[in-house]
């Protein structure tokens, strides 16, 4: 593996663990642990006690700006309704998050370097890298808007949706950095058709997750305003809902389309370990999203089902290149 190889797929190791790390802040409330950005409570180490927390260095009046540019009330923020919602675990939990993207940060730059020195002879690798970097960028500016949105629900949407999106041209520099691209086995004609499978289990698959992210905005609203209400009886109050009716009937389709495209590749002897690994990823996500249908929304699963969905994202889009035979220049 080239250096240019290491460095993305780090990028990408990189992503999808933030993505996980992202979504426990999510699950566990802990969005506005930090009321500021880039810094957390005014500080390069957050603080870790009420005591220690220095309002001095909060800035209320760009608070109050933010607050009317997203249609809350100005007055409401203060230093006291600010320092209520001191929650050390839930401070130290977002600064986790925030430190998890500075590795995203590194390996994407790091990444277009690499490809502008040594891969200038392919040009779409570049075009990849610098593509990540320009998502990576503009989602780290989506992460203050979620700050200063007070957790909008469709500001997180977006964060969310950028961070999925990221994965696939970093998917594509990680494959195509190589001098032999790795393909699926059969005939040109074969591939063809592969390519118009895998290209629209693709497309599902984001469209899932960016369905998955309103779902849990949703639960974070219910957390919210059902604060007497167990996780299991969520489920009743959701399935009024048509973005969860949707979702949870379009998995059935993902189900449906990956399981065609592995027996399709089976039929050719190249339903090696990136097929059958996107299958069993599937059938997992499948099994996580009954258990939080049937038993209970758990924490843990809705951790869990968002990482999946961040790998097998991945994998997908792996299946969907390799059904292409770049030339070497390509």
């Amino acid at each position: 593996m080239s250096l240019f190889q290491k460095s993305a797929t780090a990028a990408l190791v990189a992503v999808i663990v933030l993505i996980c790390v992202g979504a426990i802040v999510r699950v566990t409330g802990a969005g506005m642990g930090c009321p500021d950005w880039p810094r957390c409570w005014g500080r390069l180490i957050p603080p870790t006690k009420v005591e220690q927390v220095d309002l001095s260095k909060l800035d209320f009046k760009k608070f109050q700006k933010a607050a009317a540019r997203y249609g809350r009330d100005p007055s409401t923020v203060t230093p006291e309704h600010i320092l209520e919602n001191f929650n050390p675990v839930h401070t130290w939990t977002e600064y986790f998050n925030r430190l998890t993207s500075l590795p995203v940060g590194f390996f994407s730059m790091a990444t277009l370097v690499l490809a502008l020195l040594r891969e200038r002879r392919r040009p779409l690798v570049p075009v990849a890298a610098f593509i990540s970097v320009i998502l990576v960028g503009v989602n780290a500016w989506m992460g203050a808007q979620v700050v200063s949105s007070d957790l909008k629900p469709g500001v997180l949407t977006v964060h969310m949706a950028l961070a999925m999106l990221v994965v696939i041209p970093m998917t594509f520099a990680a494959w195509r950095g190589s001098d032999r691209p790795w393909t699926i086995a059969g005939d040109d004609a074969f591939r063809s058709r592969m390519r118009w499978v895998t290209g629209l289990l693709l497309l599902l698959i984001f469209f899932e997750g960016v369905l998955g992210t309103r779902i849990r905005e949703l639960n974070s609203q219910l957390a919210r305003t059902h604060t007497g209400m167990g996780r299991a009886e969520w489920i009743g109050i959701l399935e009024h809902s048509w973005i969860y009716l949707i979702h949870r009937s379009f998995s059935w389709l993902i189900l449906a389309t990956a399981a065609f495209a592995w027996w399709r590749s089976r039929q050719t002897g190249s339903a090696g370990r990136t097929a059958t690994g996107a299958l069993i990823v599937v059938l997992g996500q499948m099994v996580l999203g009954l258990i939080m249908a049937r038993v209970e929304i758990h924490p843990v699963i809705q951790v869990a089902h968002l990482g999946l969905s961040a790998i097998l994202l991945a994998l997908t889009m792996l299946w969907f290149c390799g059904t292409f035979r770049p030339s070497a220049r390509a």
